[in-house]
């Protein structure tokens, strides 16, 4: 089965925010030095967050149908801006807004799950 893409009908206004988080074991020897191994060979989890203003409802609602239909455990591939390659991803974490102009705010977590 394929992996689903993610393609908004709108690119993510701008200010999207990368906030990768390295997971490290750290042992502490005395007088400030440290070991630090990584956890893993996928030890670097990269996150995005990203943020649509001033949509249209129908854009508003791809967006977040789209997100909605993953589920916040299916992973689907996107390349963001800033990326250098489309990667894996979840979305557990969405937001939009009730009136116009409509806004979507996500934060996409990488995914380095086998299952699609």
């Amino acid at each position: 089965m394929a992996l689903p893409t993610f393609a908004p009908p709108v690119a993510p206004s701008p200010g999207t925010s990368h906030a990768p988080t390295v997971n490290l074991w750290e042992a502490e020897f005395g007088d400030g030095y440290s070991q630090p191994t990584p956890k893993g060979m996928n030890h670097i989890r990269r996150k995005v967050s990203l943020k649509w203003d001033g949509l249209s409802y129908d854009q508003m609602r791809a967006i977040v149908d789209f997100f909605e239909n993953m589920g916040g455990n299916r992973p689907f591939s996107f390349q963001p801006y800033g990326e250098p390659t489309p990667r894996k991803w979840t979305c557990k974490d969405w937001t939009y807004s009730a009136d116009a102009p409509w806004k979507v705010t996500a934060e996409l977590v990488q995914s380095f799950t086998t299952a699609t």
